[in-house]
């Protein structure tokens, strides 16, 4: 016999706003490492090789570490009272298929991006998967359910229409 299903631990407030504070460090930092490396990767070995467009995949990189920064200390920024008492903690960034967990996945995309095309601007082609990933999402959670789902079933009036026919039926069997 199994065991009994146990609840899921929760956490507690305070833990989520260490976590989450935690977790925006850990990231930002990430992108800043992989920012600092390229640059400098790029303005030492490759200066000469650098054109109009490398610049601007370069800035389109930052612009996207900026907003994935900015989107997480926006969904976990915390509320407090007037008493400076925490009431709410902001969303969770840890939790499994959340928001966060987008983000995140978002900026370790672009930082491994940024930092392979040091080796080949070949690895900038990466880049297309955020487009793709962004699709799936909406497909498998919006659009794929939309324009899938069954038509609502009336079972009253199915029940009723059974009825009929079976009252059709036993006029003509008689």
């Amino acid at each position: 016999m199994p065991p009994p299903p146990k609840k899921a631990p929760t956490k507690g407030a305070k833990q989520i706003l260490v976590e989450n504070s935690a977790t925006v460090n850990f990231y930002r930092n990430m992108s800043l490492g992989a920012a600092l490396f390229y640059s400098i990767v790029t303005g030492v070995f490759y200066y000469e090789d650098l054109t109009g467009w490398f610049i601007f995949l370069n800035i389109f990189v930052f612009a996207v570490y900026v907003g994935c920064y900015r989107m997480m200390t926006y969904i976990s920024r915390p509320t407090y009272a007037d008493n400076s008492q925490l009431i709410d903690p902001g969303l969770d960034l840890n939790m499994e298929g959340g928001m966060g967990e987008h983000v995140k996945d978002i900026v370790i995309l672009t930082s491994i991006t940024h930092v392979l095309s040091v080796i080949s601007n070949y690895f900038w082609l990466l880049l297309v998967l955020l487009p793709l990933r962004a699709f799936w999402l909406l497909w498998t959670n919006i659009l794929g359910p939309w324009f899938f789902q069954e038509a609502p079933q009336d079972n009253e009036q199915d029940e009723k229409k059974r009825k009929k026919m079976e009252r059709k039926m036993k006029r003509y069997q008689q």
